[in-house]
């Protein structure tokens, strides 16, 4: 019903939200961007788009289709990868921020290994802020990251709200400044909760700092002080701050794949592959609750 093809433009266009760079990363022509969104649009009778001469934005039928979209182009890639008895290969460089330890991500990459076991693998896990600057260095092909406020890189697995977390016998004292339980620099999180206490004039200090995600859950269980962290990802034994302590909001956070530069197009098939897999995986990265 839906051409494979114009749902690849489809998807480009709605991680860019511009036609211009969506044409540029498919190497096709501006027109035949526009022309595949235009028959996509026929042929689902919706307008997926609301588009100005200064915006792209996704409406709400635009919004439902990324799911859609998401899906149908597995299960093609799949389908041909059967059919054409083609198999993928090469080193495939993958970074994952820490975060994703706490999700089924494990079980993702490993159904992937499964049904791609000539592709190597490369797994790196680190801190959002440094996953984006080797990406960039072209150190990776994939990564799944946070991405900072106000950016629109990457393609968004979901989103979720950031929250000040503690130990559920911390108590705050309102006349001294808030012990902070962070992430070295550059991490996305640590430079989200001091900006917003410097915003609301609230003083801090930092109580603890580590780069591995089990050490600050570690101090922020005993006591040490409190940590912006993602609200659907809370570790056991901890648990969100109370409101009346006053601490500000946090905002969100997006959680996003990112393309690196390609190598070739083996490489290039697998990490589409992979980006498949996760973005069709859908509540296979959200939080665990096994109780």
């Amino acid at each position: 019903m839906y051409d494979p093809a114009q749902l690849r433009t489809f998807l480009a266009v709605a991680q860019t939200l511009s036609f211009t760079r969506a044409a540029r990363r498919l190497g096709l022509r501006q027109s035949t961007v526009s022309q595949h969104v235009r028959r996509l649009e026929d042929a689902t009778g919706r307008r997926l788009f609301s588009r100005d001469t200064h915006s792209v934005e996704l409406t709400e039928d635009g919004e439902a289709m990324l799911g859609f979209a998401r899906t149908i182009l597995a299960a093609h890639e799949r389908a041909a990868a059967y059919f054409t008895g083609t198999r993928l290969r090469g080193r495939l460089r993958f970074g994952a921020s820490e975060d994703f330890v706490l999700t089924r991500l494990p079980e993702i990459l490993q159904a992937f290994r499964r049904e791609h076991p000539e592709v190597d693998l490369e797994l790196n896990v680190e801190l959002s802020g440094i996953l984006h600057r080797r990406l960039e260095s072209g150190r990776f092909d994939l990564v799944l990251a946070k991405r900072p406020p106000g950016s629109t890189h990457g393609e968004l697995v979901w989103r979720d709200a950031l929250t000040w977390i503690g130990a559920p016998q911390l108590r705050l004292d309102p006349d001294r400044p808030v012990p902070l339980i962070l992430f070295p620099p550059p991490a996305i999180t640590r430079a989200r909760a001091l900006e917003v206490l410097e915003e609301h004039g609230r003083p801090w200090r930092i109580a603890c700092t580590s780069g591995s995600l089990s050490g600050l859950i570690a101090a922020a269980r005993a006591g040490l002080g409190v940590m912006a962290h993602t609200r659907g990802l809370i570790p056991p034994g901890l648990s969100p701050v109370p409101a009346r302590t006053g601490l500000p909001e946090l905002g969100s956070v997006d959680f996003v794949l990112l393309h690196g530069r390609t190598r070739s197009a083996a490489v290039q098939d697998a990490a589409d592959a992979l980006a498949a897999a996760i973005l069709s995986a859908g509540d296979g990265l959200q939080p665990r609750h096994d109780g």
